[in-house]
């Protein structure tokens, strides 16, 4: 992964929130037991454009992540569980396409970092992470705290003065 403290303590947190203690586990197997008792629905909900050929008491899985992000993202993150991979390849490719989710995480945010969501929202580019505001990178800024909308703006006036 990433050298961001950040990520590896958000994976940390979201695996001991899904870790299951005995209470848990005992009130999965009572749920489980109350919804086996109920009675059985002939045909499932789902959107026509989900059903297979098998007509309209047949669906399809729908999928909520391309397999190529989640592919391309299991590769970089080993030992990430797959539920918090598929969430994050989501978001990616909701708003671009895979070459620029990586251009992302080689310009050093992991692709479990959402807050890249934010910076490509502010107008920053995976480049910018790299050019220098004073003695920090833009990177260097965003981690120490520095808003995104700040660090585009003195980019901005860097390019108007000549600077960058």
């Amino acid at each position: 992964m990433v050298d961001d403290h950040g990520v590896d303590a958000l994976v940390r947190q979201w695996t001991q929130e899904r870790s299951q203690d005995a209470e848990a586990e005992e009130i999965n197997r009572i749920a489980s037991t109350w919804l086996a008792e109920g009675p059985v629905t002939v045909s499932q909900p789902g959107i026509p454009g989900q059903r297979s050929k098998g007509g309209a008491k047949s669906f399809t899985a729908v999928q909520s992540a391309d397999p190529r992000y989640l592919d391309a993202m299991s590769r970089r993150l080993p030992g990430v569980p797959q539920e918090l991979i598929s969430a994050a390849a989501g978001y990616w490719q909701m708003v671009g396409g895979l070459a620029e989710a990586e251009q992302w995480w080689d310009a050093g945010i992991s692709p479990l970092d959402q807050r890249a969501l934010d910076y490509r929202a502010a107008g920053l580019v995976p480049s910018d992470l790299s050019r220098r505001l004073g003695p920090l990178t833009v990177l260097e800024h965003l981690r120490r705290g520095s808003a995104p909308a700040w660090c585009v703006a003195r980019l901005q006036r860097q390019q108007r003065n000549g600077v960058a």
